[in-house]
């Protein structure tokens, strides 16, 4: 058997196997028997490239790295749920319906509202070819890469029943059991685990690295198909053939002929959905007849013909075991309650953010209240109340701390501001940690293969004291330091010296500047163009940057006044990290190249490379580093690289010449 053919084979083999284990639920092969067959396809793509199917399985596991996700235009708008809390208002929606309808009967089906993030899945020939985020409902982002590690989400669709380009929509979440378990594994390093499902869905989805992705082992219901032509009369037929066809759609939905039997169905649910593997919020209840939808139509935001019935929030009682402070990289004080252990919404809550002094004023908490406590759209639990017929005589009120609980520096509270500061930011543990920590994050410095552990362990034996002191790190510094072998020692060190070529508006952010993002350390790039422009700017040069206000200003000048800023700076400056960069703002001109991605090789008669970088994506494109199958087209000029011409015929990229992408572009 050739190469080709055996590659096929092991595709067939091991989508049948997962279609088995994951639809279902039936193992038809041991789990070593299996990893030994994706092992071998795995390194088969690697060796033949061109051989590699889209439908691969090994799409599943990940590693695609993302620098920037791009934007979609969707096909059909995602709009948004009217929202109704009690049983009134679901019986005007009702008297609506039927206003409009007249005599005509009609019957719902109503869904679980889940609570994760919205999906839509494009399919093209029974490919999945693009996934998508929800974003503002016209446009999201392609995160294609990060949708296919779902295992239950077809990569194929092998049926005469489906038009030949539809698209399905559906909730992405993260199941409890894998936030528990990650949570647990982040608390024995250490790390602060992740807040709720829903938070942590959001941001997986976000992630940059489809292999971490996939270890998450995200999940998805399907609710909704969409397209220009749909092969089925109601709602419920497109649920059932959807189910067929291997689409993962929640068993849980129910037909109903009446506004009494969707009450009955949100009463069964209020309480079984706690026994769900994801949090869920609500009903939706959709009108079934899709002519009927049609004809009810929508409004600017939402559709006519559905609605959601939100539940009531849970309200748990608990005590007050004791209040601790928590100190940020910007010396912000964030006082925490930490409970007795109650369930909630399907967690265990054992702490709760009391946000400021303002807070513990307001709520007049005292040591040993018996407090209640609410998820705040079932996610974030805050403290709503304390039960005064529980408090105890003589009972002590909490007070804001006057110094640092880490360094012991007095606190300060600046006009106009809710929060206390530790303004001892040089010498404040907390604070010095979350600036490197800060200044290695994948926005800033992108300083790989460091986390939490390392920085807290180099800082605590004294080998850094600040972000600069990572450029003078060597395999000496980690000699003696247990868990550090010579090939993790070198994975660091090239990470920190790759980082010397981030741009400057990225270091700019990474300094941790307090209350300058990344947006506004962008705009201060643009503005300024270099660091030591920057630090000679004065009050009125900075305020006259947009969106730089007095605050902005002040944190700026304040940064630069301080000479252990000062030398950092001059550490960074010997280490040849990048502080100026010619950034100029890109004006959005059209959107004739949105969705599509672009390589430039050459020399062009009428562009610069960074002006014909700058002109793709003024017209909504993105430009790539390298030639992959994913590839739209690769702009060539004179004297271009013989090997980027060969690898573009070899993927039948389309080539453009340069009078070519200037017909493209208008």
């Amino acid at each position: 058997m050739d190469i080709q053919s055996r590659m096929q084979e092991l595709v067939v083999r091991i989508n049948q196997y997962n279609e088995a284990y994951y639809q279902n639920n039936e193992s038809l092969i041991s789990d070593q028997a299996f990893d030994e067959l994706m092992h071998e396809l795995q390194q088969l793509e690697l060796q033949n490239p061109l051989f590699a199917l889209p439908d691969s399985p090994t799409q599943r596991v990940g590693g695609t790295i993302t620098k920037a996700f791009k934007s979609v235009i969707h096909q059909f708008p995602m709009l948004s749920l009217g929202n109704t809390y009690n049983e009134e208002d679901l019986r005007d929606f009702d008297e609506r319906i039927k206003k409009t309808l007249g005599d005509e009967p009609y019957e719902y089906i109503c869904e679980l509202k889940f609570d994760g993030v919205a999906l839509s899945f494009w399919y093209e020939n029974g490919r999945l070819i693009k996934g998508v985020t929800r974003g503002d409902g016209t446009r999201g982002d392609d995160i294609t890469e990060n949708v296919k590690t779902i295992r239950r989400i077809p990569l194929t669709v092998n049926s005469e029943k489906f038009p030949k380009i539809f698209e399905v929509r559906g909730e992405g979440f993260m199941p409890i059991s894998s936030f528990e378990k990650i949570n647990e594994e982040k608390v024995a390093k250490g790390d602060a685990p992740l807040a709720n499902p829903r938070n942590a869905a959001s941001g997986t989805f976000k992630m940059q690295d489809s292999a971490e992705v996939a270890r998450r082992n995200m999940d998805c219901f399907i609710y909704s198909f969409v397209g220009n032509e749909i092969p089925f009369q109601t709602h419920e037929e497109g649920l059932n053939l959807m189910s067929q066809q291997g689409f993962p759609v929640s068993p849980t939905w129910r037909k109903c002929a009446s506004v009494d039997e969707i009450l009955a169905y949100i009463h069964e649910w209020d309480e079984k959905r706690n026994d769900l593997p994801l949090n869920t919020d609500g009903i939706v209840i959709k009108i079934n007849d899709l002519g009927q939808q049609e004809r009810l139509g929508y409004t600017a935001k939402s559709p006519r013909w559905a609605i959601s019935f939100k539940y009531p929030s849970e309200i748990a009682q608990t005590k007050i075991e004791s209040l601790s402070y928590q100190v940020g990289r910007t010396g912000n004080i964030t006082p925490v309650a930490n409970l007795h252990p109650v369930y909630l919404a399907g967690t265990v809550i054992k702490r709760a953010s009391v946000h400021n002094a303002n807070e513990i004023q307001r709520l007049d908490l005292h040591e040993g209240d018996s407090v209640f406590i609410e998820k705040g759209g079932e996610i974030i639990p805050k403290i709503t109340g304390v039960d005064l017929t529980k408090r105890s005589n003589g009972a002590i009120p909490f007070n804001f701390p006057t110094h640092c609980p880490e360094c012991h520096g007095e606190l300060v509270r600046l006009p106009g501001e809710a929060n206390h500061y530790c303004v001892n930011e040089t010498a404040c543990p907390p604070q010095i940690k979350g600036k490197i920590e800060h200044f290695i994050q994948r926005k800033a410095l992108n300083i790989e293969n460091i986390g939490v552990e390392t920085i807290d362990l180099l800082y605590e034996k004294g080998i850094i004291k600040n972000a600069a002191d990572l450029y003078a790190l060597s395999e000496l510094s980690f000699w003696g330091l247990e868990g550090f072998q010579q090939k993790s020692i070198a994975n660091i060190l090239q990470s920190i010296e790759k980082s010397k070529q981030i741009p400057f508006r990225q270091v700019l952010f990474g300094l941790g500047i307090r209350h300058v993002g990344a947006t506004i350390a962008e705009k201060l790039v643009l503005a300024f163009h270099s660091l030591d422009n920057l630090a000679a700017a004065n009050y009125d040069e900075l305020i006259a940057i947009p969106e730089i206000g007095d605050r902005i200003a002040i944190s700026i000048l304040d940064y630069f006044n301080n000479p252990m800023n000062l030398a950092i700076i001059s550490k960074l400056r010997e280490a040849k990290i990048q502080l100026a960069e010619d950034l100029q703002e890109i004006v959005l001109e059209g959107e004739s190249l949105v969705g599509k991605s672009f390589v430039i090789s050459g020399v062009f008669e009428n562009f610069e490379r960074e002006e014909l970088k700058a002109k793709i994506i003024a017209n909504g494109g993105k430009v790539v580093s390298s030639i992959s199958s994913k590839l739209d087209y690769l702009v060539a000029g004179n004297n271009m690289g013989p090997a980027k011409l060969e690898k573009a015929n070899q993927l039948n990229i389309k080539i453009l010449s340069e009078e070519e992408f200037l017909a493209l572009l208008s």
